[in-house]
This record gives structure tokens, C-alpha cells and sequence, in this order.
């Protein structure tokens, strides 16, 4: 068995196996049912509905501050080298992410944010952790405003998942990525800038994890007490719902499901205090990233404290998010009629069986995943050509 020493044990397993918690999450909300038969979340879609893409956006910068030098951020032509190595594949990402848009998935796909994402991200790569970390809560407050204001003044959301075809028509295709698609690049900048501040921190240990996930807990609980407090306003639920006269606990139920990227285009302004799925309001954004520190934390506290045949173990089940590409990829596509028959709770059980034994044939091999190895191709030669 082939377990590199770096990958058995410390922080890269720990954000790896926060990772694959991630696609274990978003395979669960693809497939399993969302609610129960009285009409409120089943427990799945409750904990990860909103939350596992968010821990994907949220390891993504934590990926980029660790390829740039981790706690000591790179400067002058190494960081420039980083830069367009990230560049580069940030476009092909992205291209990855179109081509898979174009498949009969009846699924959001998320890569092609995930370019647009890492682009944005590119200015901020040498900063320390409390220049992120401010960022970070500065841009969760103010980019949903923005977004507020300006989406009304842009062309009409996507029917769809961006695919190739929405090259014809740039500037609704640029407008979907950035703000009325369901992943909007930028109030999400929020969840890279948070995660660059994680990848600038030293992590080493269990007990800094331990307090990284008890102040997450606290800022997700927080959030969402303050934006119930709010929506209990008989006034800010009159202006949610003009046309419905709703109780605290059904406007509660109305705000349980996804938004699907942003609150209601030329809504009112008290739409940014509620807390919901795929909302990408200040709360959402808040709660999200509480959720995203809790699992993070509590995954490095798990990989630091096991024995070592624990560390072989959790190394196995990590594989997958040190393929992440290609296994979300290879998700997408068993999601295909042609590929995979009718949709099947059941069907749970084989998407993640799929993705964990992908990882685990990776991790003990010691290779990159193939999409891994096609995209992170530039950043190397550009490393090798110095």
C-alpha cells in the first residue's frame, strides 16, 4: 500500500477528509429525498442543503493558501508563477464545468463558479490570515447588498446549468456566474476569502482545530438566531410575503428551501436577513461558514488524535477529496440517464460507494486523480520552468 507520509497523517488528510464529507453531502442532496411526507426537511437535506457546497467553496481557499505557501504567503515571481498556474486552471475548471452543463443531469453544476471563483481570488493571494479573515467578514456583508442592487439591472438568470451554448450570449452567461446563478462567484468570494484565511493559519495540533470548530458553531448559531429574531417581525415578514399573511413557523417553513442561489431579483431589502439554503444573503453566508469551520475543525481533530492504523483508515476515506475533480466529475456523469437507471433512494448507497472506493484506489496508488492531474499541469510547468 502506497500512503505518502505527508497524506497519512496532518492537516492535508484533515482537509481532505472535510472535502469528501463535502461530495459525500452534495451527492446526498442530489439524490435522496429532500422532504418528508408532512413537508419539512428530512434530516439529510437539513444538514447539508446549502451547507456542503459551501465546505467545497470554503476548502477551495483553503487549497489555494497552502499551494501559495500556506501560513506564509508567497511574494514576487513565485507568487506570480502561482497566480497564473491558478489562472489557468480556474479556465479550465471552468471548461470542465460547461461541458458537464451540457449533460441531461437535472444538476446544478458547480464548476463553472468554481472558475469564475478562483479568478476572483487571485488578487488576495498574498495576504496573511487577518487581512483574509477581515475581508472575508467584510465581504459577507457587503457583496449580498451589491447583489441586491444590481441583479435587477441584469439580463435573466440561466434556465440551466452554464454549458458551452451560453458562450453565444457573454454577458448573461457572465451575470449568471457572478450573481443570479445558483453558485454567484461574487458574494461566494466570501467562502474562498474565509478559507485563505484557514490555509494561512497554522492548524497543526488538535487544539487550535477544537477552537476553530467551537467559534464556527458559535458564528452559525449566532446567525441564525439573529435572522429568526428578525423574521419574527410581524413587519419584515409582511414585507417577505406581501401577498401572504404567514406565522413565524410557516414563513420559517416557506424560508427552509433553496433559493436557489439568491433571494427574489427586485425583492425587498429584508430579504438579506433571512437565513436560507442557496440564499447567499449575510446570514446565509455567516451560517454557512460557521458550518464549514465546525466540519473543517473537527475533521483535523479526528486525523491528529487516532492511532496510527486510524490515520491508514482516514487517509483511505480522505482519498476522495484529494480527487475532488475527478469525483465529482464521475458523479455528474453516472447521473446520466445513459449511465446510471431510474433515480432510486437506494441509489445513495452506489454514488457514494463510487466516489470513496475512486479515492481510496487513488490514495493507495500515490497518483493525482486524472482531471487533478490536467488542470494543476500548468502551475507545475510553470514551477519546473523557473
Amino acid at each position: 500500500m502506497i500512503l505518502r507520509p505527508a497524506r497519512s497523517a496532518g492537516r492535508l488528510v484533515g482537509v481532505d477528509l472535510a472535502r469528501t464529507i463535502a461530495l459525500l453531502g452534495m451527492v446526498a442532496t442530489h439524490v435522496l429525498d429532500g422532504h418528508t411526507a408532512s413537508g419539512g426537511l428530512t434530516t439529510v437535506q437539513w444538514l447539508a442543503g446549502g451547507r456542503a457546497s459551501a465546505l467545497f467553496a470554503v476548502l477551495a481557499g483553503v487549497s489555494l493558501a497552502l499551494i501559495t505557501g500556506g501560513t506564509t504567503p508567497q511574494a514576487g515571481r513565485d507568487l506570480g508563477r502561482s497566480a497564473a498556474g491558478i489562472a489557468v486552471r480556474a479556465v479550465l475548471i471552468a471548461l470542465i464545468g460547461l461541458a458537464l452543463g451540457g449533460l441531461e443531469t437535472g444538476l446544478a453544476i458547480i464548476l463553472a463558479y468554481y472558475g469564475v471563483l478562483f479568478l476572483l481570488g487571485l488578487p488576495f493571494l498574498g495576504l496573511r490570515a487577518l487581512p483574509l479573515a477581515m475581508l472575508a467578514g467584510a465581504w459577507l456583508v457587503v457583496a449580498p447588498v451589491v447583489s441586491h442592487l444590481v441583479r435587477p439591472e441584469l439580463p435573466d438568470r440561466l434556465s440551466g446549468s452554464p454549458d458551452f451554448a451560453s458562450l453565444g450570449d457573454p454577458g448573461q452567461l457572465l451575470a449568471h456566474l457572478l450573481f443570479t446563478g445558483t453558485y454567484p462567484a461574487v458574494p461566494w468570494l466570501a467562502y474562498l476569502l474565509a478559507g485563505m484565511a484557514l490555509g494561512r493559519t497554522d492548524l497543526r495540533g488538535w487544539r487550535t482545530p477544537l477552537r476553530l470548530a467551537g467559534w464556527g458553531a458559535g458564528l452559525a448559531v449566532m446567525a441564525t438566531v439573529v435572522s429568526r429574531l428578525c423574521t419574527a417581525d410581524p413587519g419584515i415578514r409582511g414585507a417577505l410575503f406581501p401577498h401572504r399573511v404567514l406565522t413565524h413557523e410557516q414563513a420559517l417553513r416557506v424560508l427552509q428551501d433553496s433559493l436557489h442561489g439568491s433571494p427574489p431579483t427586485g425583492g425587498a431589502w429584508q430579504w438579506l436577513l433571512v437565513v436560507s439554503p442557496h440564499s447567499a444573503t449575510p446570514f446565509d453566508l455567516a451560517q454557512t461558514i460557521g458550518s464549514a469551520l465546525v466540519v473543517l475543525g473537527l475533521a483535523l481533530v479526528l486525523v491528529d488524535v487516532v492511532p496510527r492504523h486510524g490515520k491508514v483508515a482516514l487517509a483511505l476515506v480522505a482519498g476522495a477529496g484529494a480527487i475532488p475533480l475527478t469525483a465529482y466529475t464521475v458523479h455528474v456523469v453516472t447521473k446520466t440517464e445513459q449511465v446510471w437507471p431510474a433515480e432510486q433512494p437506494d441509489n445513495f448507497g452506489w454514488y457514494a460507494a463510487i466516489v470513496l472506493g475512486l479515492g481510496a484506489a487513488f490514495a493507495l496508488s500515490g497518483r493525482r486523480g486524472p482531471l487533478e492531474a490536467i488542470v494543476g499541469w500548468p502551475g507545475r510547468w510553470l514551477r519546473r520552468s523557473d
